[in-house]
């Protein structure tokens, strides 16, 4: 797409606006598969759902899969058990989490710590803890989240609508909160594809997103306002296309430098054997790149198709100040 015209700007144009189906294909495709993984089962964190927790000490080797399928058969529901040790001492734990309507009793702890002491007689099994989780806390931190989401989206809306009054306020402020639910929406289905669990960690990815997402996409707004008198007279698409080449290398910049974070983070956890981390990194990094992808390809390209549809087809530049002067 390079021409003479596009010398003065001193970078190489890229015809963004060219790809909008392929972009718009990807990103519909990618929300679909989303949407699709939550009938694969989507693995609810206790804390939100409520059940039971017991601790035990032991002594020797415990493998976790035959005691979370051994008590599955037992309970009747999914069972998740965590190898750890204990912060006072050397001592071996374990930490058995499942789904409980009717609440820990002492037939039930009876019954469960039976079942493992007879897969591992010699394991001296002795309980350290053991209490019931209410999904109502759960629930009401649920709540708080998806209240201060909305509220975030409300804010930014009027933000980016009076910030960037200059270019149709109100439909970039629209486009961009739309770019915004739609990387949160495959960020959740990356969650659910990869087998983590929708607990407090997931929440903070969302919380963290809602700022980090959007701030691409103002970059980018930011351009395309202070190219409409260098552009005026060019074609919209011609603009967005300027602007968006002009902000790729910092955009791209910025996120491989987090998503590279994440994945180091991701990989000494790993070998650490600290998967609390890992549940935060990974789905932070998806969410990262999606949310790159959606502010570089997906918002301003819509943006251009509301325009071109208000009958905003080219970059008329003296008209816009005059109103601006009334």
């Amino acid at each position: 797409m390079s021409s003479n015209k596009y010398e003065k700007f001193d970078v190489k144009v890229r015809d963004f606006c060219g790809k909008t189906k392929i972009f718009f294909i990807i990103i519909l495709s990618l929300v679909v598969l989303s949407i699709v993984s939550t009938f694969t089962g989507v693995d609810i964190a206790l804390e939100f759902k409520g059940g039971t927790i017991i601790t035990y000490g032991y002594d020797g080797e415990i493998v976790e899969s035959d005691i979370e399928n051994e008590l599955s058969k037992l309970i009747g529901s999914g069972v998740r058990a965590q190898i750890g040790e204990s912060l006072n001492d050397d001592t071996k734990t374990m930490t058995v989490s499942f789904t409980s309507t009717e609440g820990l009793t002492a037939e039930r702890q009876a019954e469960v710590t039976d079942t493992i002491q007879g897969m591992y007689p010699d394991a001296n099994l002795s309980v350290l803890d053991s209490n019931d989780v209410d999904a109502r806390s759960g629930g009401e931190f649920f709540t708080k989240c998806i209240v201060a989401a909305i509220f975030a989206a409300v804010v930014l809306i009027l933000y980016i609508a009076f910030r960037f009054r200059m270019i149709s306020g109100w439909s970039s402020g629209v486009c961009a909160i739309i770019g915004l639910i739609i990387t949160l929406i495959i960020t959740y289905g990356g969650v659910v594809v990869c087998g983590f669990e929708i607990n407090s960690n997931f929440m903070a990815v969302i919380l963290t997103l809602l700022g980090y997402s959007v701030n691409d996409t103002i970059v980018i707004y930011d351009r395309i306002r202070e190219n409409q008198e260098r552009c005026n007279g060019m074609k919209i698409e011609e603009l967005v296309n300027i602007s968006n080449s002009q902000s790729l290398r910092r955009t791209l910049r910025t996120s491989i430098t987090t998503v590279s974070t994440m994945l180091t983070v991701s990989i000494v956890a790993g070998i650490m054997g600290v998967t609390s981390i890992i549940s935060f990194s990974v789905p932070m990094a998806i969410g990262i790149i999606a949310g790159t992808f959606n502010s570089i390809c997906f918002v301003p390209t819509m943006w251009v198709l509301w325009q071109k549809k208000r009958g905003n087809t080219t970059v008329n530049y003296k008209k816009k100040m005059k109103k601006k002067a009334a």
